[in-house]
């Protein structure tokens, strides 16, 4: 019994969610049973409990960049795709920190034109490798963890342009809509990319969904599609039909009549 339980904990620590049902079938129990080992491990706050599954436990710090890189890659790079299949060629942009974000950024290295404003170094970095794009870095201070600028300087430049698409990542969707995450700078920054883009796309594997931190950065209301790999639960869906926010499920892409080409084409706008 240990054993398992120790076992679902890793699962969770590496994959950031687990269903009940996939646990089931991976240690060969009931559900039933799961749900069971589940209450007790929450119980001891060595995981979180979720509708259908359990998730990293709630916390004022996010998890370690270089885990961050690993968990759900599988779920960001189709998320990064489906993303990048709803940008135009010649679109500007603004990406912001995180490791969903630099997968995006990923995925759209075979774009054309693309005008590039971010305040993530590795982005940056990758996007810089295409000669065709105009990369403009937000300065301020840089963060030695995951090469993220916050600050007010960063701040500052976002506000001095208006983007086609605004491609933000976050750390947590609590189930009434509102946008979390962990450090109140990155929020700062968050906030200004999203008051100054035409359409903003929300990036954000499910594990992030029903996940707490502390800091909020807004809610999905201000969201113009949210791109994840599995359906939300039904209470967040409800939330999104009533606010207008589009759900795009990577594979299945789903709701609205919007896709490649919704946002008008430019250049960064100062």
């Amino acid at each position: 019994m240990a054993g398992r339980r120790g076992q679902i904990i890793d699962l969770v620590r590496r994959q950031g969610f687990m269903t009940i049902e996939a646990l089931a079938q991976q240690f060969g129990v009931t559900p039933q049973t799961v749900r069971r080992d589940i209450n007790e491990l929450a119980d001891e706050g060595l995981v979180q409990r979720f509708h259908g599954g359990a998730g990293l436990p709630s916390s004022t710090e996010n998890i370690a960049y270089s885990n961050r890189q690993v968990m759900n890659l599988d779920a960001k790079r189709k998320i990064a795709a489906e993303v990048a299949a709803s940008v135009t060629d010649h679109s500007s942009l603004c990406i912001n920190i995180g490791t969903t974000a630099e997968e995006v950024a990923r995925a759209l290295l075979d774009h054309k034109g693309l005008s590039v404003l971010t305040n993530n170094l590795h982005v940056a970095s990758l996007m810089a490798g295409n000669e065709d794009f105009h990369v403009v870095v937000a300065g301020g201070l840089v963060r030695a963890r995951d090469r993220g600028i916050v600050g007010e300087a960063t701040i500052d430049l976002i506000r001095q342009f208006r983007v086609d698409i605004a491609i933000v990542g976050i750390s947590a969707i609590d189930l009434d809509g509102t946008l979390l995450d962990y450090d109140y700078r990155e929020v700062r920054v968050a906030q200004a990319i999203v008051e100054h883009a035409r359409k903003v796309y929300l990036a954000a594997d499910a594990s992030k969904i029903g996940r707490r931190a502390m800091a909020r950065m807004g809610h999905l209301e201000q969201i113009d599609i949210l791109f994840t790999d599995r359906p939300p639960p039904e209470e967040l869906c409800r939330v999104m039909e009533n606010v207008g926010t589009e759900l795009r499920v990577a594979d299945e892409a789903v709701g609205g009549d919007g896709g490649p080409g919704d946002a008008e084409a430019g250049e960064l706008e100062e």
